[in-house]
């Protein structure tokens, strides 16, 4: 299952990084929950897919550099820095996912990062 699990995990941080919703779409259980430690809000699906559109949209494509991934029994964890593009160039956020998913479907993610330097230069530009 390892190896389907970090298969997994390539294809979602491709797809997020280019912001393919038609591929996080596939990705997703049905019923996954996306929580965010800056809010501590539980995201559905269809929030999920909103706020990565926006993302994209925002400060895509993105980079993530620096990755360390380790695949557990349930999911895997995966720290890295998060190099932002678009208008929000130059900006690195270190960041850390707790993905519990099988080789197929990621059921839940707990993400651990600051979104300060993007919301401030969003606000800084008008956006």
């Amino acid at each position: 299952m390892s190896a389907g699990v970090s298969a997994l995990a390539d294809r979602f941080f491709a797809a997020v990084s280019r912001g393919d919703l038609t591929e996080l779409d596939a990705l997703y259980s049905p019923d996954v929950a996306v929580w965010h430690n800056y809010d501590d809000v539980e995201q559905t699906r269809a929030e999920s897919l909103r706020l990565l559109s926006w993302l994209a949209a925002k400060a895509g494509p993105l980079r993530y550099v620096d990755v360390r991934r380790t695949v557990l029994d349930d999911g895997f964890v995966q720290q890295h820095v998060v190099e932002l593009g678009g208008r929000c160039e130059g900006i690195r956020m270190p960041a850390m996912l707790r993905v519990f998913c099988d080789d197929r479907h990621i059921r839940r993610i707990e993400e651990y990062v600051d979104p300060g330097p993007l919301n401030a230069r969003l606000a800084a530009s008008g956006h």
